[in-house]
């Protein structure tokens, strides 16, 4: 459907914050003995609520790692606010405060981790995912090998790695730049390291990820994720909601109008089976 947008249990520490309270990326999960950054937000109700992961994308030039993933919980208190959603957003390892070195394997390891940690809350009722950039491609991938995940929504997201692929040793010196080694000699196997790349394959993980809901969000003037990928990664899953935004770039998660679609996407998640959303109050 493609539409135009409207116009083993990882440890914990929390000092989670009720939605509304900036708080930064203040608290942390532990995966493969590496601490991560994180930051939990939770709707001001009472009782069981949905779960949400939410995943930033591969750092950008200029700042690289130093900035991934620092609005996200803006992002993840916008969302605990006005859909009533509990949301854990997290740096995947080798940006921002976690550490740990960049792997694709290891940040399909930490989102696992994520999910976990969203899971064993007795306060939670599911779990869905949403990412940004390669985040959202590789919420495709782990919701597609966890039946546990509901759902996911994915923001201007790549439909594959090409352009990592394409020239693997480039790629590597390129992520060196960003900064999302810790270690100055990792990766310690570049063989092993590069072919994590290539075994990649998010349109077969889209295709086994239905029939669970898909959300495909991307601006229709992105610069760096075009709009064929997003109808590649669609045309996989088969039943997939996509959504382009007008004149959008590439932080959709910036544009109010790529928000609002994604709000209204999960407020659809939870609705009991074929009922329609509340009539608006009268106010006059």
């Amino acid at each position: 459907m493609v539409r135009r947008a409207a116009d083993a249990r990882p440890p914990v520490r929390s000092a989670e914050r009720t939605a509304g309270v900036r708080s930064g990326v203040d608290d942390s999960i532990e995966v493969d003995g590496i601490r991560l950054a994180a930051h939990w937000a939770r709707p001001a109700r009472s009782g069981r609520v949905p779960g949400l992961v939410l995943s930033h994308g591969f750092p950008l030039p200029p700042r690289g790692q130093v900035a991934s993933g620092i609005t996200f919980p803006d992002l993840a208190d916008r969302i605990a606010r006005d859909a009533g959603w509990a949301v854990l957003t997290f740096n995947f390892r080798g940006t921002g405060g976690s550490d740990g070195d960049f792997s694709l394997d290891g940040w399909r390891r930490d989102q696992a981790a994520a999910i976990d940690a969203m899971l064993a809350r007795p306060d939670v009722n599911g779990v869905w995912l949403v990412g940004s950039g390669v985040g959202g491609t590789l919420s495709i991938c782990t919701a597609a090998a966890d039946p546990r995940v509901r759902g996911v929504a994915t923001l201007a997201s790549p439909s594959g790695l090409s352009r990592w692929t394409a020239d693997p040793i480039g790629f590597l010196a390129e992520a060196r730049r960003l900064g999302v080694f810790r270690d100055p000699e990792a990766p310690r196997d570049v063989a092993a390291w590069t072919a994590e790349l290539s075994r990649f394959d998010p349109l077969a993980c889209a295709e086994a990820l239905a029939p669970r809901p898909l959300l495909i969000v991307l601006g229709s003037d992105d610069p760096v994720v075009a709009p064929t990928e997003a109808v590649e990664l669609a045309a996989a899953h088969g039943s997939a909601d996509l959504r382009f935004v007008i004149h959008g770039g590439h932080r959709i998660r910036h544009d109010p109008r790529g928000v609002a679609t994604l709000l209204g996407w999960l407020d659809r998640q939870v609705l009991p089976l074929g009922a329609s959303p509340p009539e608006p109050v009268p106010t006059g």
